[in-house]
């Protein structure tokens, strides 16, 4: 018998793929046609890909296990590191064994990825590319990609580039706020943290304040990535890898993304260290590396031998030889966003007049013309191109010859505890602050970004290694934070100068113009113009750079990072001698669309806090009083405004805003008199992320009066639930549909339902991916709950074995539901009877959903049993599309004809036919309850219909609804009707 995965069931030749079934003709077609070691050149070049792609697929893991190729003993190793979790090793390992057992073995291992790749984006994808590739993809695949032979004139002068790109490269420097020590320096192997970068580009457009806009994509990628959609890749696949999209071409240009602190440049560092010291990109001969920033400096036309020369002088006369082979050059352009000019890739000029062309690296022109002809390929075709660039000018690459796209994430899990390990030498320290970050939810998310995590290592590193701090005064929220990394630099530096409290209100009102303008580089002219002088003081909050101009070198200052001075532009405002228009500065502030001064308000409500601004008076003096009322007034106004206006989606993220400010503010008695009474809060529709429902969680649990929390659809998935989690059950009507939950939300809404003090009477579960590995913890809390009433649970995957747990609660005599709706979860006849048993004892269900199910007739049979018990008091019956035929339709009719209870019965979308008119006309005409009977969708004839219509006389106020657009409304006067 033929070998295979499934024991046989695929049969194999040496080269030919069997796939009958299979839609995708030109994969199939394109592996058909691959020789063997073709087919091995294809596995080795998509490894690294493959093994995402199958990593976590339990189904592929266990086809794998079972082939006959990789052995008895293969199998149960594969086998058990799947079962231990494992499944990055497992893919691996069950790759390498393919791999080993030969080609048979591999164009089984294809033919099953093309079996069963729909649902796994990441396959599809690799998959989709194949017949893409060309015919002399195999050609390029067989060059080894190792060391490129250097000509023995060019030997030391590579030589000498490594030693001083080395130099350069290999030591990390790090500011700090100690005034002995304002810059750690530190070897970059140890210090560097890995970062997750992903083989894609979020959207290049960016309206909001870019630490906002980051914080939410940021959780949306990290969705994604959950679903396996996003494929890692590392720097040293950024080119000539499978990941690029112009394969087997020589020269790549590659754009990577990310926000601001998130790691750009210290990445490229970390790679033109890596190339130095030979660790990757053995193929290039010689790495430049520019930064934008340096660029700007150069005002005049320029070539590339000079661009090269000023940074690199010593290459002398000898770069004509490197313009020989271009393939074994690689450009670095840091930081894009910064480039003074605009380069513009789909200006057609640059094709076509002179002017604008670079082909010559000897040709003068713009430096723009030198980076657009290096990218686009028409300036030394061949070399390959790398630039960085936050995501606020990566649409200027948008029409650009890019090969690879790529976004820095950040730290992904376990990467920001390792930062902290890292960050600092006493590992109890590290251990100690990255608990209280990972225990406080806002300063958690914060940590994906290097940035943040620096600034949470300065700022609460004392705290745990200072006795005579206190721990339940660790900062807790944003501001608390920044006020204690500048209280540590007032620390360290504030004795160096007299008038502290002057120069901070006037290095803040610097701070506030530069926010105004969103200018964050400011020089020796806005230092002069706000009496600014450059200071031991004031560099413990400006970071001196250095730029270059045509004669000389002049220095720029910027804040360390953007928060800083949109908290110290805050801090400006409560020392001020004189608040003046506060109030109108802020509500002009507030009124700005594109976000730049949302952080800056946030930091502004959380100064308003005593806890905020105890650590800074100690060096500043008391805040003036009247600033901070008028905040607290204008937090107050703001919030009470906003309430009343959040019917749509801008008025509800308004008021999301709002919120923010009164967390930041710990102003528990504001919060009282603005949210106090506050009855219902819809966010129905707006994305929240875990920091938003943190937010949330705080301004409800100041709030006695709620009644009703509408989260349906706003994604907020376990982790936003997990802290919404302490005042759930102060609702009495919680809406949590679409939001996918998942069986981990429910044992945290359990745990809500449990609550002695619990109000919920109404919750909406639907569409949250729930199975029955859930049902037990839910069945559980609803025996011994005494307030739930209402329990939509619809659409989602509860299954037989699900509801029969449910069924147990439903028993309990002291289970209060009244409304449990169960329609589309995959039900079948296997539950009917435990429902029977429910429905047969229950004494508070009145209205049961079963719709969109498989109930069938035997089900429908025994549920009639329990439907005949008079201590069954049902009022409203869904049995819509449940597979029901005129089998069932005489017991359905028998129990219910009885039934003084039931007032609406709904049987549509079955299969019900003429036979089964006569049963349901008695039902009809025996129910004297019974007001409204829905039909439609079944199988009647004309006539059949209309013997139904026909009772239009028999009762007041009944509806019957037979046909497509039909209903009937029977208003005659009741009339008696024989049995």
């Amino acid at each position: 018998m033929a070998e295979g995965f499934n024991s046989g069931v695929y049969p194999i030749s040496s080269k030919r793929l069997t796939l009958d079934n299979d839609p995708n003709s030109k994969i199939t077609e394109f592996l058909t046609n691959c020789e063997d070691d073709q087919l091995l050149l294809l596995t080795k070049f998509y490894r690294d890909r493959l093994e995402q792609a199958i990593e976590g697929v339990a189904r592929l893991c266990l086809m794998f296990a079972a082939c006959d190729h990789i052995g008895v003993k293969q199998s149960h190793k594969v086998k058990e590191i799947a079962d231990s979790g494992n499944l990055a090793d497992c893919s691996k390992l069950l790759l390498n064994l393919v791999i080993e057992k030969g080609p048979r073995a591999l164009r089984v291992m294809w033919e099953s990825f093309v079996e069963m790749h729909r649902g796994l984006p990441k396959l599809e994808k690799i998959l989709r590319e194949l017949p893409t590739l060309g015919p002399d993809a195999f050609v390029y695949m067989n060059i080894p990609q190792g060391l490129s032979e250097v000509p023995s004139n060019l030997k030391d002068l590579q030589q000498k580039h490594k030693e001083t790109l080395r130099v350069q490269t290999e030591t990390l420097r790090v500011n700090t706020i100690l005034i002995k020590e304002k810059v750690k320096i530190f070897q970059l192997v140890g210090r560097y943290a890995e970062l997750t970068i992903i083989s894609a580009v979020r959207d290049r457009t960016l309206v909001e304040h870019e630490l906002l806009a980051r914080g939410r994509d940021h959780e949306e990628w990290r969705e994604k990535d959950l679903r396996k959609e996003l494929e890692k890749i590392r720097t040293d696949q950024l080119f000539q890898s499978s990941f690029s999209q112009r394969k087997f071409k020589s020269g790549n240009s590659a754009a990577v993304s990310g926000v601001p602190g998130i790691g750009k440049t210290t990445m490229v560092q970390k790679i033109v260290y890596d190339w130095a010291t030979g660790k990757i990109y053995p193929h290039f001969q010689f790495v430049f590396n520019f930064k934008f920033r340096d660029l700007n400096t150069i005002n005049s036309r320029i070539n590339l031998r000079n661009l090269i020369l000023d940074q690199y002088p010593y290459f002398g006369n000898i770069l004509g030889e490197l313009w020989k082979n271009p393939e074994a050059l690689l450009f670095i352009f840091d930081g894009l966003d910064e480039f003074k000019d605009s380069i513009d890739f789909a200006d057609n000029r640059r094709n076509t007049e002179p002017q604008y062309m670079c082909t010559d690296p000897e040709f003068q022109c713009e430096v723009s013309d030198i980076v657009y002809s290096l990218i686009q390929h028409k300036l030394l075709p061949g070399c390959s191109v790398l630039v960085t660039s936050r995501p606020t000018a990566l649409h200027l690459l948008e029409k650009a010859d890019i090969s690879v796209w790529a976004e820095i994430l950040g730290f992904v899990g376990d990467e920001r505890k390792g930062y902290f390990n890292k960050f600092f030498e006493d590992q109890t320290v590290a251990a100690a602050v990255f608990k209280h970050v990972e225990e406080n939810e806002i300063l958690y998310t914060m940590c994906y970004n290097p940035s943040y995590c620096w600034i949470l290592g300065l700022s609460l590193g004392p705290f745990f290694t200072q006795r005579d701090r206190k721990q339940q005064q660790v900062p807790k929220t944003i501001t608390q934070l920044y006020s204690y990394y500048i209280y540590n630099i007032l620390k360290n530096h504030g004795r160096e100068i007299e008038n502290l409290r002057d120069v901070l209100l006037k290095l803040g009102e610097m701070a506030f113009t530069g926010i105004s303008k969103k200018k964050i580089v400011f020089r020796d002219g806005d230092l002069t113009k706000y009496k600014l002088e450059p200071s031991q003081f004031l560099s413990g909050f400006l970071v001196e750079l250095l730029e270059k101009d045509e004669s000389a070198q002049s220095v720029v200052y910027t804040f360390p990072h953007l928060t800083i001075q949109e908290f110290v532009a805050a801090l400006t405002q409560f020392l001020t001698p004189d608040p003046g228009e506060i109030g109108k500065l802020l509500c002009e502030a507030h009124s700005e669309k594109d976000g730049r001064f949302e952080i800056f308000l946030r930091f502004v409500a959380g100064l308003s806090s005593p806890q905020s601004a105890r650590p800074l008076v100690e060096f500043l003096g008391p805040f003036l009083h009247q600033t901070t009322c008028r905040v607290i007034d204008w937090v107050k106004e703001k919030v009470e405004g906003q309430i009343g206006d959040s019917q749509t989606e801008t008025g509800k993220r308004k008021l999301l805003n709002t919120f923010h400010y009164l967390f930041e503010s710990q102003n528990k008695t504001l919060a009282r008199n603005t949210v106090g009474s506050m009855e219902k809060l819809s966010f129905r529709g707006l994305r929240l992320t875990p920091i938003d429902c943190a937010v949330l969680s705080h301004v409800i649990g100041l709030c006695d009066t709620i009644k009703h929390l509408d989260l349906e659809e706003c994604n907020i998935q376990c982790e936003g639930l997990q802290r919404l989690g302490p005042v759930l059950h102060k609702c009495q009507e919680l809406s949590l549909g679409l939001n996918e939950v998942g069986d981990s939300g429910v044992k945290l809404l359990s745990a809500a339902l449990r609550n002695p003090e619990c109000k919920i009477q109404k919750l909406d579960l639907c569409g949250n991916a729930l199975t029955d590995s859930c049902a037990e913890d839910l069945a559980s809390a609803l025996s011994t709950n005494r307030s739930l009433i209402d329990l939509y649970l619809g659409d989602n995957k509860l299954g037989d074995s699900g509801v029969k747990l449910l069924s147990v609660a439903l028993r309990n005599p002291d289970c209060k539901i009244q409304k449990l709706h169960l329609h589309g979860n995959d039900l079948t006849d296997s539950c009917a009877e435990d429902l029977a048993s429910a429905l047969s004892t229950n004494r508070s269900l009145i209205d049961l959903d079963l719709s969109g199910n498989n109930l069938g007739d035997s089900g429908v049979k025994l549920l009639s049993v329990a439907l005949r018990n008079p201590d069954c008091k049902i009022q409203k019956l869904h049995l819509y599309r449940n597979a029901l035929t005129d089998s069932c339709a005489e017991d359905l009719a028998s129990a219910l004809s009885t039934k003084q209870s039931l007032r609406i019965l709904f049987l549509g979308l079955n299969s019900f036919t003429d036979q089964s008119v006569p049963a349901l006309r008695r039902l009809i005409l025996t129910c004297s309850s019974l007001e409204e009977i829905w039909l439609r969708g079944n199988q009647f004839s004309p006539n059949g219909k209309r013997q139904l219509e026909s009772l239009r006389g028999s009762r007041r106020g009944l509806t019957v609804r037979v046909g497509t657009f039909q209903s009937i409304n029977i208003a005659a006067p009741p009339v008696t009707v024989k049995s």
